[in-house]
């Protein structure tokens, strides 16, 4: 019997020729990566390790992204830490204020993210980096201590979950509205630590950036991690950002699948999740009336180009409603500038909309951005749990850029063609 890709992905960063879902192994990892929130308690765990320095200071890469820049004097001095820790071990990949962007676009765009390597992250959604054929998954602060020690972390051995997306999208369905639809069809713990492999002529067709939002909410599945297999148009994408060799795994034909579930896109509309879980789908024709008070358009999951791109199309000759409140974040410092060089930018300065610099503030209702009582977000981001973006007495519902920005336009839940011009 073959292998996964995930199977095949962890046994080459150990001694075994071939693994089986179950077991227990120690890995060796290509990267170890902490944001401003988790590598504080990771350094502090770090240090009572007792270790020199690093395994490897170019492999170790600290983001300040959630609450930078910082919003007040707590964060300030966790930055600090982040700063004088990277310092201290010559790390190569501190990225500062002013070069740095949310984690999970900036590694990728960096060529830090690579083909068959294990990425690990205190941020559950290091998953994100399955879209590139790498096994990418979240660790706790004292697992990235560890890691950063020693090269090294456990894993159990997952089963996989295949998922063949099959069909010719709808005008303005998207990666995240394949991925909502697919939450809300297994729910929340329908892939729980299972790896999620997307597979099929839908996937072949989407883009990089389309591909990485996919990834990135497998973990809203409970999924362990969210794979895609490296493809001509990863490799192109990679061609001149790669800071290392690289090896492409595929999963065998004759691997062997928890399960194989089957999805036509052609039937799926974009998608809404109501509150309050990623898992309460359902087409945004079925969304009703919902007035909503503030549209957010960025994050790990839709801060790339092409959801820039997709809200401008979408905002171009309109005005934001009166009644909402429009914050746009790009990814990264370089897609601010492509934001700027393309004319977006004054696309959404035209329509009302705040244009920010790269962060995920809002996302985890850190700043920038946090929901009042009774106020309703709509969010290309991630989670809508119950108090994500603010006041336990507010609202989140996620869809993608087009949805969103129709719905900043309306004042309430809208599809695309209800107000494009």
């Amino acid at each position: 019997m073959g292998m996964t890709m995930i199977e095949k992905i962890i046994a080459a960063h150990t001694e075994h020729d071939e693994l089986k879902p179950g077991q227990i192994v120690n890995a060796e990892v290509d990267i170890v990566l902490g944001n401003d929130i988790t590598t504080p308690v990771a350094i502090e765990e770090f240090n009572k390790i007792g270790v020199e320095t690093v395994f490897d200071k170019d492999r170790v890469v600290i983001v300040p992204d959630h609450f930078a820049p910082s919003k007040d004097i707590q964060a300030a001095e966790q930055v600090k830490m982040l700063r004088e820790f990277a310092r201290k071990h010559e790390l190569t990949n501190f990225f500062e204020i002013g070069q740095m962007g949310i984690e999970h676009v900036l590694l990728p765009e960096k060529g830090l993210a690579l083909p068959g390597e294990i990425i690990v992250g205190a941020d559950s959604h290091t998953c994100t980096y399955g879209a590139l054929g790498a096994l990418g998954t979240g660790v706790g602060s004292t697992d990235m201590a560890a890691a950063m020690a020693t090269g090294k972390t456990w894993f159990k051995v997952p089963p996989t979950i295949k998922f063949v997306y099959t069909g010719e999208l709808q005008p303005w369905v998207s990666g995240k509205d394949l991925i909502l639809y697919t939450i809300g069809k297994i729910g929340v713990d329908g892939a729980l630590y299972k790896a999620m492999e997307f597979t099929g002529e839908a996937i072949s067709n989407l883009s990089m950036d389309g591909r990485m939002t996919m990834s990135n909410m497998a973990i809203e599945a409970g999924g362990k991690a969210g794979l895609i297999e490296a493809d001509d148009k990863t490799i192109e994408y990679l061609k001149d950002r790669a800071v290392r060799d690289y090896t492409i795994y595929k999963s065998d034909e004759d691997a062997e699948y928890e399960e194989v579930i089957e999805i036509d896109v052609s039937k799926i509309e974009p998608q809404v999740a109501f509150p309050s879980l990623p898992d309460n789908t359902r087409g945004v024709s079925e969304a009703g009336e919902v007035k909503i008070h503030q549209s957010v358009i960025g994050s790990c999951t839709n801060g790339r180009i092409e959801d820039l791109r997709a809200a401008a199309k979408i905002l171009e000759g309109n005005k934001i409603h009166p009644d909402v409140r429009c914050l746009i974040f790009p990814g990264t410092q370089d897609i601010y500038k492509q934001a700027v060089n393309e004319g977006l930018v004054e696309i959404f300065i035209d329509a009302g909309a705040a244009f920010s610099t790269p962060t995920c503030g809002p996302c985890l209702g850190g700043h920038m951005g946090i929901l009042a009582e009774g106020e309703r977000a709509i969010s290309t981001t991630n989670r809508n749990f119950v108090g994500r973006m603010g006041s336990p007495q507010s609202e989140v519902y996620l869809a993608s850029p087009a949805v969103a920005a129709a719905s900043a336009v309306k004042g309430s839940i809208a599809a695309p063609e209800e107000v494009i011009k």
